[in-house]
Order: structure tokens, then sequence, then C-alpha cells
């Protein structure tokens, strides 16, 4: 019983620090291009292809029905370690554009057996209250993601190779912290045999579907907004000359809310429903894209990097909610698939959302450009959408029902 207690914090920990790899080249990119002589439009690229790199590798690992076959601890340390290799590789003086954007595709690539199967292992460990156990999980990404960019802050004095180094250390502890304290999980049902029918079956389900969708349109948002919160910063920055901002620590803070908000939804799902806390989610950070440029017109600074906050909260505060649907809507045995395969579509989907972003920064005036990130929140809505009971209908019911069991 003390192990199945220390299970999640390990496996919360474990995240935590392999996905750290995720935004380390973001969280330097401005050395990376004085270093490497490199463009302005590089912040795009490389962030693209880290999602490529991780789109590909999510195909890969879906088709192989890799998650399911395996022990899920084994492939997180195996990809923990080669992602780690690579991400140190960056720090080589003889690095070009193309050889920077190979090595972030290929940590982009081993990423793609850490988060899906970190859910999974969740997942064969957490059948009941598997909202709130993902919630810890993705809150775990979130922080891990934004920690980039905490070590640029707190290595300033040093190298930014320092940044590189770190991350790469974190997620190589990450893999031996999973694989040997998390053994296989009481729910895991695992399959002998390739079944390529695996990535298509699964969308068979309505639910499934549902949820599938609401996550695409999701992550069109999630991900170039936190791409660009560093040029969103700057953008006010420059706007409003007197402003200074600390931009590094502010992009930490900002992206970081959001493990608090994985966590709080993960709790509030269970009184009010995974799907009904998800839409709200969904509909408040929509919100915070369409009046962006409001926000980027006032001249308080509080109120703006009050409404950043906001925005980091709610952005994905949906995410492992859209994750237990998925997973809860899926049979056991090609659960870790199904997570894989949703993960390689809704990456897919971030590249097109971040591409377009940096297009549009060139082209057009930049406080207009994130309303374009409410096309994938609105089409989640609307997928959705369906008639349910009212949040204060639901809350009576619940107090009802414990009354009644006090009694």
């Amino acid at each position: 019983m003390k192990q199945s207690k220390l299970i999640l914090p390990i496996i919360v920990i474990s995240q935590f620090c392999c996905t750290s790899l995720w935004f380390a080249g973001n969280a330097v990119m401005n050395d990376l291009i004085i270093s490497f002589n490199l463009n302005n439009s590089a912040l795009g690229h490389l962030t693209s292809a880290v999602q490529f790199g991780f789109i590909f590798g999510t195909l890969i690992f879906a088709v192989l029905t890799i998650a399911d076959r395996f022990s899920p601890s084994k492939v997180f340390l195996t990809c923990a370690l080669l992602g780690s290799i690579f991400n140190f590789g960056v720090i080589w003086n003889g690095n070009s554009l193309i050889s920077i954007l190979s090595l972030r595709f290929i940590t982009g690539f081993f990423l793609a057996g850490i988060y899906p199967v970190g859910m999974k292992i969740a997942a064969d460990y957490y059948e009941n209250k598997l909202d709130k156990s993902l919630g810890f999980l993705v809150g775990a990404l979130v922080v891990g993601t934004a920690f980039p960019h905490l070590a640029k802050e707190m290595t300033e004095e040093f190298e930014w190779k320092y940044v590189l180094i770190l991350t790469s250390v974190f997620a190589l502890l990450g893999g031996l912290l999973m694989v040997t304290l998390v053994p296989n999980g009481p729910f895991r049902k695992p399959i002998i045999q390739l079944d390529f029918s695996a990535f298509f079956s699964v969308f068979r389900n309505h639910k499934f579907r549902s949820a599938a969708f609401g996550y695409f349109g999701h992550m069109w948002e999630l991900y170039a907004f936190w791409a660009f919160v560093p040029i969103i910063l700057k953008t006010y920055n420059v706007k409003h000359l007197e402003t200074e901002f600390n931009i590094p620590l502010l992009s930490f803070l900002i992206i970081a809310i959001g493990g608090l908000a994985c966590v709080l939804s993960g709790y509030l799902s269970q009184v009010f429903g995974t799907k009904r806390i998800a839409f709200i989610a969904l509909l408040l950070s929509c919100t915070c894209c369409l009046i962006s440029p409001i926000m980027f017109n006032t001249e308080s600074e509080s109120v703006f990097i009050g409404f950043l906050f906001f925005w980091g909260f709610f952005v994905i505060a949906d995410s492992p909610l859209f994750s237990t649907l998925i997973a809860k809507n899926t049979s056991a045995e090609i659960k870790g698939t199904a997570l894989t395969i949703v993960n390689c579509i809704g990456f897919s989907i971030t590249i097109i959302s971040i591409q377009l972003l940096n297009i549009l920064y060139t082209k057009i005036n930049p406080l207009y450009i994130y309303t374009t990130l409410a096309i994938g929140p609105i089409i989640g809505l609307i997928v959705l959408k369906e008639k349910t009971a009212p949040i204060r209908v639901i809350f009576m019911q619940k107090l009802k029902y414990k009354h009644s069991n006090e009694q």
C-alpha cells in the first residue's frame, strides 16, 4: 500500500524531469540565434522541429503499438536516455541551422515515448479517478515545459549551454526514477502481436471521437500560445516603451501556472463532470484569444500580466480532462496506442497554428494575430456542446446525496 501511494508522485516527478527537454531550445533561443547566426524566424522553425519529431515518433509508436506491447517504464527510460543525448548535442560549437533542427526533431521523436507513455503508465495504475491522476501528470508536463525558462533565469550568469546540460541531466534522472520505482501497473493488459488496425479502429467509438476532436481544438491554441509567450511579452514592451519585463521569469510563471490549473480541473471534474469542466476551460481560453488585441492596448502592466496568467491557466486546464475521456472510451489493450494516436494528430495541428503565427507575425500588426488561435477552441466547443444539467443542479444533487448518506 505504501508503494502505491508513492507511484503517482514518482510518475509526476519523472514526467516533469523528462518534459523539460521540450522547450529547452526556446529558453535559449536568443543565444542560439547569436551563436549560430540564425535569423529571427528560427523561433517558429525550431519549435516546429520538436513538434514534427514528436508527431513522427507518435505515429511510429502508434502503428507498432509499442506502449501496449512492451513494458511502458522501459520504453520511458529508453526514450528519456536518447532524448537527453540529442538535446545535449545542441551545445556543439559546429552546429548549423540544419543540424540544430535535426537534433530538435530527434529530441521530439523520443518525447513520443515520454508524454503519452507517462499517461499510459498512470492509466495502468489509476483506472478509477483517472482524471485527478492525469491532472497531476499533465501538470508535471506543464511545469516541465516551463522549466527551461526558469533555468535560463537561474543560470543568467553562466553560458546558455548550461540550460541544455541541466535539462538533459533532468531527463536522464526522470527515466531512471520511472524504470526503478514504477513496475507495470495492475490494470495493464498487454497485447502480444502487432495490431495495425488499432490505429483506425479507435475512432469508431462516438464518445472517443468527441473527446479526440475536442482535444484537437484545444491543441490548435495551446502550443502556439506557449511558444509565443516570450514574443507576446516582448511585443507589449515595444508598444509601451516604459515597460521592461523580466521575460524569462514571466514566461516560466505564465506557462507553469497551468500545472496548478491541471490539478484543480482534475478535482473539479470529479464533482461537476469531466466533459463539463473541459468545456468551460476551453470556452475561457477561447475568450482570451478573442480579447487579446484589447489587452495589448491596456496601459496597466498589472492588468496585462494578470490577463496572461489567466490565459496560461485556462489554456491547459482542459488537457488532462480530454486525455481522461479518451482513455475511458478505449479498451485497456490499446489504451496506450489510442493516447499516442490522439497525441500524434493533436501535435500535427500545433505545427499549423505555430507556423501560421510565425507568418502573420511578419505580415500584419502582431497585436491581432493571436485571435486566430480561437479557431481551434471554437471547433472544439461545437463538438463538445450538448444538453447537460447546469453546474448548480449537479452541485445540489451532490449535496443532497451527501446529506442522505450522513443520515
